[in-house]
């Protein structure tokens, strides 16, 4: 869904955050790449910020922790805000203070008054999957120290639709941003963007900086350019998303018609990964276990269960290794210079890596 005022782009809550967050599959510490990128923002962000011992520092969506051990190795007191408790007793078995809750409006209000507001707020890849918008963009407002700024992770729009990235679209991520949107967002509740960084993770994101107006102090250049890039794309025009729905098919019927003339030539093919992603992909273009014989998932969280529609078997990497199948299809296309990387023992048996996204490519 798209509003025709702000364009927002929306999914319909057809799923409940408190069924889909409550206990959740995912721990971000699984991935080395992202455990590296957390690693590199908290020691750019102690730096830039100058944090210390008596700083606070909050993260938003804490998961396992992740994150915050970098601050708290650093000296720097931090608190976790989880839904997950699976993923929150996690985070708290290795020290890190993390509260079990959703956040929003009415628990910064709290926080604030028990005087735990922050120098410096994180919330990385959880703006998406919030059904509560103005709600949670309120309690940021809420939670920061007058001088605080809060840093928010998130993909970005435009490059979900530049590069064909149509698997990112699921029930968990409830909202898709453009700049201009997510700068209107803010600016509705008080806040002010003044500076972002585009970064390769997860597709193309956007690391927003936001804080409290703060009277003399200019946007830095990187925001008017990328909302003069944005403009000049027509990301305020309806005309900007139509042309986005053919090209998904086409993606779709070239999956299709490499995985048959593979399985016509007897080629084997598993999966690498378990990611929600990788769900809208097999069950949009209805691949299931008579072209992927299984996937595997570094994860012990995941193995031993199915992927949802598709009923596809997760297995351990190992697997790979057993089956040696001709062709590995990555599912986090992210994270597959990593893959790559990690399992080149597939190569070892003339195995090949393929992606789907943005286009069906057998990886040199």
């Amino acid at each position: 869904m798209l509003c025709e005022g702000c364009f927002l782009v929306q999914l319909p809550e057809l799923a409940a955050a408190e069924s889909i967050f409550t206990d959740y599959a995912y721990f971000s510490s699984y991935s080395s790449s992202w455990v590296r990128h957390a690693e590199r923002y908290a020691a750019d962000m102690v730096e830039r910020l100058g944090l210390g011992p008596g700083h606070q520092v909050i993260e938003i969506a804490s998961n396992d922790g992740y994150l915050l051990r970098h601050f708290r190795d650093r000296g720097v007191p931090v608190l976790g805000i989880e839904p997950a408790r699976n993923v929150a007793a996690a985070a708290q078995d290795a020290g890190i203070p993390t509260l079990v809750q959703f956040f929003g409006r009415d628990m910064a209000r709290e926080l604030a008054a028990e005087g735990r507001q922050a120098d410096l707020l994180v919330a990385n890849n959880v703006l998406a999957h919030t059904p509560r918008l103005n709600d949670f963009v309120a309690g940021i407002g809420e939670i920061l120290k007058p001088a605080g700024i809060a840093t928010l992770e998130f993909p970005h729009l435009v490059r979900l639709i530049a590069e064909n990235q149509f698997d990112t679209i699921y029930h968990e991520h409830f909202s898709y941003f453009s700049f201009t949107t997510a700068r209107a967002v803010f600016a509705q509740h008080g806040l002010e963007i003044f500076d972002v960084e585009e970064l390769p993770t997860h597709g193309g994101s956007l690391r927003i900086y936001a804080r409290r107006p703060a009277t003399g102090q200019p946007d830095g250049s990187r925001v008017q350019e990328l909302l003069e890039r944005e403009r000049e794309l027509g990301v305020s025009s309806l005309d900007y998303y139509r042309s986005f729905g053919a090209r998904v098919e086409e993606c779709k019927r070239d999956l299709l018609e490499f995985l048959i003339g593979a399985r016509r030539l007897g080629k084997r093919i598993a999966g690498y990964g378990a990611p929600a992603k990788g769900n809208t992909l097999l069950n949009y273009c209805g691949v299931r276990g008579d072209f992927l014989e299984f996937t595997v998932d570094k994860s012990p969280h995941k193995q031993g269960l199915y992927l949802p529609g598709t009923r596809i078997p997760i297995l351990p990497p190992e697997e790979l290794g057993r089956a040696r199948p001709d062709y590995v299809l990555i599912l986090p296309w992210n994270l597959k210079q990593e893959i790559v990387s990690e399992m080149k023992e597939v190569r070892s048996w003339g195995g090949r890596f393929l992606v789907a996204v943005p286009q069906v490519e057998v990886l040199a």
